[in-house]
């Protein structure tokens, strides 16, 4: 009887096995601490669903899709790198707008270079750490280079002086933030949500008016084993549930 009882108890946890579902996330390296929360409160109410991720760059993880990485939905940085594995076949349209954040210039919390206004980035002698070309981030701060360029105040050759400060460039905006934190650099430009996550940095103010406004999107890669899985948690993190703890990570509304 109790051999009998082993092996129903034994067939009973196969059976609770075989219907688990593994939700596998490439993500920008911008949502890891929010997408880790979120990860959390999903798996209460969805007992039998687990979340993997993968973070990095949007570019980054976009290549590894097209290459043949495994994933079941794509969360990028931006609304282009979607959209273009759907136009390219590699996701299942359409693209679905998830999270807003702007941008931050971010200095060491000593702030040793003295910088004080988005002004100073132009300076002579200042270390600008900045992400790779093809990095969403490096889309977005030059838009906010030029509209700096464009505040009263601002000289004709403020662009190409910050252009000519950039002293290195990192995979992924999680690398800027960390070598500027640590104090290898002398300011950099990341996202909102990155500065206030972090206690070793400090943030110079923006002017009113010239921030950027930023798109975060997920797409269901069409490779994916759990598409219908995917769906329903792009579903829960658009909705009052995710936003919620989106929030508490500093992203706004798509």
């Amino acid at each position: 009887m109790v051999a009998l009882l082993a092996a129903c108890s034994a067939n009973a946890n196969d059976g609770a096995q075989s219907h688990a579902t593994s939700i596998s996330v490439l993500a920008a390296s911008s949502l890891q601490p929010a997408f880790t929360a979120a990860a959390m409160v999903y798996e209460r109410s969805h007992p039998d669903t687990t979340l993997t991720f993968g973070f990095d760059a949007s570019s980054a993880l976009r290549t590894k899709i097209e290459q043949g990485a495994p994933a079941d939905l794509f969360a990028s940085a931006d609304l282009i790198n979607a959209q273009k594995l759907v136009q390219d076949g590699f996701a299942i349209g359409p693209v679905q707008p998830f999270a807003g954040n702007r941008l931050a210039i971010v200095v060491p919390s000593d702030n040793p270079a003295h910088i004080v206004t988005p002004l100073d980035l132009a300076r002579a002698g200042v270390r600008l750490v900045a992400a790779g070309e093809d990095v969403p981030i490096s889309v977005y701060a030059p838009q906010l280079i030029s509209a700096l360029a464009r505040q009263p105040g601002y000289p004709p050759g403020f662009a190409a002086q910050v252009a000519a400060n950039v002293a290195s460039r990192e995979d992924n905006v999680a690398a800027v933030v960390a070598k500027v934190a640590l104090g290898e650099g002398d300011a950099g430009i990341v996202y909102l949500t990155d500065a206030v996550a972090s206690s070793n940095l400090k943030e110079i103010p923006i002017p009113a008016g010239a921030n950027v406004s930023v798109s975060y999107a997920a797409v269901v890669v069409k490779g994916a084993t759990q598409p219908d899985a995917a769906r329903a948690f792009l579903a829960w993190l658009s909705g009052s549930d995710g936003q919620a703890v989106l929030a508490r990570f500093g992203f706004a509304a798509p």
